[in-house]
């Protein structure tokens, strides 16, 4: 196993030039002797620190695992920073918006259908990818749960072939210690998050399914998040510009991502994220605030440029978080509390996770 998402040359280059954004949709492992990642770390790296030529994307290969960090370069046992990420005067609103477009375009049409997927929520990002691929879609949740319901209406509505798979109770807890193990994590909510994912990747990997679509990062780059729409007002951000705070939420990718590639292949599925692609990235980087939220609208530029593939209604629509929509934040914590840890407990959905561990491992 070598270099995964590009070639060495075009990695040679970026080195050179410390070119952020490559044209790219990500890239990470080993290179003439160095560890590399990308610099919004779309693939997660591990190496073991006694032996540097041991590395994988799954830290359970190695008996030993330290996170290369995104944009990083490893060599000869030392870790230094080369890529970060691109800080771009804003464009003019409408030639920004014009690159969005023909950045969506140029990279949706470069996309191979064979195999493919989209996880499908009803929502701009995902009605979106399914627009313009025209492959299966798939939506995950718990019966009359808010993303089951405005898949089956968005679906209807693109006239598309839509897989609704429905969660029930015994599904989600045989799954709690499978995901926690996965992505290496107990805290609430990245297992609510991972969940919905692995269970949806494991149903289509069944289904012949070897790649899966998802609209992740859309809400980063495009001013999606409520704390970024408030700021400077908002004490979740430190930045006093909604540029700023789009910026700081970005910078949270590479740790979204690992958990989220992780849980995916776990599932059996390769992910495929349009939106993180570079030349998308560098688009996005590049709108000025009034494109990101206007109006109160939030991720007002991709919502106008959706419009090219979707009807209104969709497009302005607004949707909850997964882990919500899902209605896997909520029964996660209903079996939590039917096993004994209850609110009043600190963390008592994290406690309730580790105790999953526990039991699987002491009867593996």
């Amino acid at each position: 196993m070598t270099l995964t998402g590009t070639t060495a040359a075009v990695v040679e280059t970026a080195i050179e030039s410390r070119e952020a954004l490559p044209g790219t949709a990500g890239f990470a492992g080993a290179l003439e002797g160095r560890l590399v990642r990308d610099v919004l770390g779309r693939y997660p790296l591990f190496f073991d620190p006694e032996n540097p030529a041991a590395w994988s994307h799954d830290p359970s290969a190695l008996a030993r695992a330290e996170r290369l960090p995104a944009g990083a370069v490893h060599e000869n046992g030392e870790t230094r920073q080369v890529w970060t990420l691109p800080e771009p005067s804003p464009a003019d609103r409408a030639d920004a918006v014009d690159s969005l477009r023909d950045s969506l375009e140029a990279t949706l049409d470069g996309i191979d259908r064979s195999g493919l997927a989209v996880a499908f929520s009803g929502g701009v990002d995902s009605a979106l990818l399914a627009a313009a691929l025209d492959v299966e879609l798939y939506t995950v949740g718990f019966p009359e749960s808010h993303d089951i319901e405005a898949a089956r209406s968005a679906g209807d509505a693109l006239g598309a072939d839509l897989t609704v798979l429905e969660l029930d109770h015994e599904t989600l807890e045989a799954a709690v210690p499978r995901v926690a193990r996965a992505i290496g994590r107990t805290n609430a909510m990245d297992v609510q998050i991972a969940l919905p994912l692995f269970v949806l990747a494991e149903h289509c990997r069944e289904a012949g399914v070897d790649r899966l679509a998802l609209g992740q990062g859309a809400d980063e780059l495009f001013g999606g998040y409520q704390k970024v729409a408030r700021a400077p007002d908002d004490h979740r951000v430190e930045a006093d510009t909604i540029r700023g705070a789009r910026r700081e939420v970005v910078r949270t990718l590479p740790g979204q991502l690992e958990r989220d590639w992780l849980a995916l292949r776990a599932g059996g599925v390769d992910p495929v994220t349009p939106f993180l692609h570079d030349r998308v990235v560098a688009s996005a980087l590049a709108l000025p605030e009034a494109a990101l939220v206007s109006d109160e609208t939030r991720k007002r530029a991709l919502r106008r440029v959706a419009t090219d593939w979707l009807p209104d209604e969709i497009a302005f629509r607004d949707k909850k978080a997964l882990q919500y929509g899902s209605l896997v934040a909520r029964e996660l914590d209903r079996l939590a509390r039917q096993a004994g840890f209850k609110r009043r407990m600190d963390d008592h959905v994290r406690q309730y996770i580790e105790q999953t561990l526990r039991d699987t491992q002491d009867t593996a």
